[in-house]
Formats: C-alpha cells, sequence, structure tokens
C-alpha cells in the first residue's frame, strides 16, 4: 500500500510541477524546455520500450503480442487526432477562453491506459524479482518524465486560452489524477485469469510509447543548432534507461 502511496504522490507531483514551470519559465524559455525535456523522455520512452518491456513479453511467448503493441501505435495516433500533438509540444491555443474538452479527455484517457500497468508492480508476475523491480521503476521513471513537459505544455495552453488560473489548475489536476486512476483501476483486474490482462495492456502503453516517441524524434522542423541539443537530449534519455540494466 505505502508503494502504490508513493507512486501515485510521485505521478501527481510531476504534474504540479509542471504547472509551477509554467508561471516561472519566461514565454521564450517554455517552447525550448518542453522541447527538449519531450526529446529526452522521448529517447527514454523508445529506449524502454525496445530494452525492458520488448523482450519481456515476448518472453512469455504471448504470439499476439506484437499484434496488441501496434493497437495501441494505433491507439495513439487517433487520440492524437483529438489531442493535436501536445504530446509533442505542439501548443495550438486560441484566446478564446474556451476549455478545450476534446484535447482533455484524449489526453486523459492516454494518462489512464499507461497508469494500469504500474498495477502489476512490474511486467510479469513470473519474472525474477529484481528484474520486476527494474521494469516497474522504468515504466514509472517513463511516465513522470513525459508527464513533466506535457503537463508544462498544458498549462501554457490553458493560460494562452485565457482560461481563468483558479479552472487551468483544476483541469490541470484533474488531469494528473488519471493515471493514479488508471493504477487503481488496474489493482481491480484479476491476476489470475487465463487472459493476460497486464501483459496486453502493457503492449498497448509500449505501442503507443513507441508512436510518441517516434514522432518526438523524427520531427525535424527546427534549425541545425536546435536539433544538435535534441539529438543530445535523446541520447541522454537512451542512456538513462541503458543505466538502468
Amino acid at each position: 500500500m505505502s508503494e502504490i502511496i508513493t507512486t501515485i504522490f510521485f505521478l501527481i507531483l510531476s504534474v504540479i510541477v509542471g504547472g509551477v514551470l509554467v508561471v516561472f519559465l519566461e514565454k521564450k524559455n517554455q517552447a525550448t524546455f518542453i522541447k527538449l525535456s519531450l526529446a529526452f523522455s522521448g529517447g527514454f520512452l523508445l529506449a524502454i520500450a525496445f530494452i525492458h518491456f520488448l523482450p519481456e513479453l515476448y518472453a512469455e511467448q504471448h504470439t499476439s503480442i506484437g499484434v496488441w503493441v501496434l493497437v495501441g501505435f494505433l491507439v495513439q495516433l487517433f487520440l492524437e487526432y483529438f489531442s493535436g500533438g501536445i504530446e509533442h509540444g505542439h501548443i495550438h491555443a486560441h484566446a478564446n477562453k474556451k476549455i478545450p474538452y476534446g484535447m482533455l479527455i484524449s489526453l486523459s484517457i492516454h494518462s489512464f491506459i499507461e497508469g494500469i500497468p504500474l498495477a502489476n508492480n512490474a511486467v510479469h508476475e513470473h519474472t525474477h524479482e529484481h528484474l520486476i523491480g527494474q521494469h516497474h521503476n522504468s515504466l514509472l521513471l517513463g511516465i513522470i518524465l513525459h508527464q513533466l513537459p506535457v503537463a508544462i505544455a498544458l498549462m501554457t495552453l490553458l493560460r494562452q486560452s485565457l482560461i481563468k488560473s483558479t479552472t487551468s489548475w483544476i483541469l490541470l489536476i484533474l488531469f494528473g489524477l488519471m493515471t493514479p486512476l488508471g493504477l487503481i483501476f488496474g489493482k481491480l483486474l484479476p491476476m489470475d485469469s487465463a487472459i493476460p490482462f497486464m501483459d496486453i495492456l502493457l503492449a498497448l502503453v509500449v505501442g503507443m510509447f513507441l508512436h510518441i516517441s517516434t514522432t518526438i524524434i523524427f520531427e525535424t522542423n527546427e534549425n541545425h543548432r536546435f536539433n544538435l541539443a535534441k539529438l543530445t537530449a535523446i541520447l541522454l534519455g537512451v542512456g538513462l534507461s541503458v543505466g538502468l540494466i
């Protein structure tokens, strides 16, 4: 129980920190910080997908696991139709004081789904104990590293849309609660079922990670100097993942 509370604390804290940073960062620094932090998290997400999760999923000999990874990739593609690509730092604000419900719902669904595998405290219940801890920590860290820049982008968009500050914070916190709610929902799923729910859900999340990370990495509409900084951030993210092995 204490581990769940700690996990939920850090998940919510990452979103709140993102909102606080928006208040203190100047506009000209916000965009750069968002893009570089997304590049770092993109490199990390891509690396943990290939190094940590895919090998373990396939080690369980689920022949359909590749299908679920593909489904996760397509689910994220569908969600981004409504989110406008804010997961990649794309901020399309309109100063009309209207709450972007479609984007918020899309982000919430994404966050809810990726929180479910955290409930298993691991990737697989049959995996060696120390490997379980590593994979749980990798998934948690990956979510936190991605939630932070997304929270910054979301809060920036809400402020630029001239939505009241109180309303913006309420919406941000509601978004921050989605991953913990996914974790709690995951705890309610039957672990001894013949259907490997956690493996399927983790495969979905891996597919979503692959879509997000590859989109972040292959966006090259920046100048050469920034691309070098972005490449460095990506390599640092990959290096962090390798260091967790």
